[in-house]
C-alpha cells in the first residue's frame, strides 16, 4: 500500500484538526467517542477511517471504552459500506507504530471494501516455530496478561 505522507508540522495532528472542524472531511458517522470519515486516499470506493475523537497515538493509548466503540462503529460502517458498494470482501486494518505501518499517529482503523484483483496485497513471511516455542510464547503472554489484570 502506498504510504500517506502527513505533512503536518511537529506537534500538529491532522486528525485532531479534522475532529475540531478545522479541515474539511466527508464524515459518515460521529458520536461522543469516535468519528468515521472517507479516506482521502481511497483504496476502493467506500474506504472509510474510524478514528477516536480524543487524540490517542495508537491502540495501547486507548481506553477500553474507546477500543470497544471503535470496533462497534467499524462493524456498523462495514455493514453500510457493504450495502452501498456491494464489495465481494472487506478488510479491516489497524496499524501501530512506524514499523507496524502507521503513518498518521492518531488511532484509526481502515474499513476497506475489497474486490477481486483490486491490487491490494496483504502478505508476510510465514514462520512455523516448533510447538515448544509456541508454548513459550503463550506462557510469556499469559504472564503479561496476569500482570495487566493485577
Amino acid at each position: 500500500m502506498p504510504a500517506f505522507v502527513d505533512t503536518s508540522p511537529p506537534g500538529v495532528c491532522i486528525f485532531c484538526k479534522l475532529v475540531a472542524g478545522e479541515i474539511p472531511a466527508a464524515v459518515v458517522y460521529e458520536d461522543d467517542l469516535v468519528i468515521a470519515f472517507m479516506d482521502i486516499g481511497q483504496v476502493n470506493p467506500g474506504h472509510v477511517l474510524v478514528a477516536t475523537k480524543r487524540h490517542a497515538q495508537d491502540l495501547l493509548a486507548l481506553t477500553p471504552d474507546e477500543c470497544a466503540r471503535v470496533m462497534q462503529v467499524a462493524h456498523l460502517v462495514a455493514a453500510a459500506v457493504h450495502e452501498a458498494f456491494a464489495p465481494s470482501g472487506l478488510t479491516l486494518l489497524q496499524a501501530n507504530g512506524h514499523d507496524g505501518g502507521q503513518t498518521v499517529f492518531h488511532f484509526h482503523m481502515h474499513v476497506v471494501p475489497r474486490h477481486a484483483d483490486d491490487g491490494v496485497h496483504l502478505s508476510w513471511p510465514r514462520k512455523e516455530p516448533a510447538g515448544a516455542l509456541l508454548q513459550d510464547y503463550a506462557e510469556r503472554i499469559r504472564a503479561a496478561l496476569t500482570q495487566e489484570q493485577a
